[in-house]
């Protein structure tokens, strides 16, 4: 049973999932599209758009907490100088998933995370 299980696992230890999110969250960042599967876009959806949220207001404190999310400074920036003003007077929804079909390989959905 599952009672009170909040955090989806992804079948990975916390180091390796966290590693995971991180990396996919730059990736759809950077490129603004990326195709994963069902499961991993559920969860990177909302890591995204917290991310989103808190570039918009493009202060040292929002900065910092970016920076312990992201790897590198690339998709910081990018959030503070080109995703929140795009998306300054929306309320949240940054985010679209797309069903594209099934894997071949062991029939997993795969869909198309991308920002909207």
């Amino acid at each position: 049973m599952r009672h009170r299980n909040k955090v989806k696992t992804l079948d990975r230890k916390k180091a390796p999932r966290e590693a995971l999110i991180r990396h996919l969250a730059t990736s759809v960042v950077l490129y603004e599209k990326i195709q994963t599967t069902a499961a991993k876009a559920k969860v990177l959806r909302s890591v995204v758009e917290k991310a989103i949220t808190s570039g918009k207001e493009p202060t040292l404190a929002h900065r910092r907490e970016l920076m312990k999310l992201f790897y590198t400074e690339h998709p910081v920036n990018k959030i503070l100088e080109v995703l929140s003003p795009r998306y300054k007077t929306r309320p949240g929804g940054y985010t679209r998933i797309v069903k594209i079909g099934n894997r071949q390989g062991d029939g997993a959905e795969m869909v198309q995370i991308e920002l909207v």
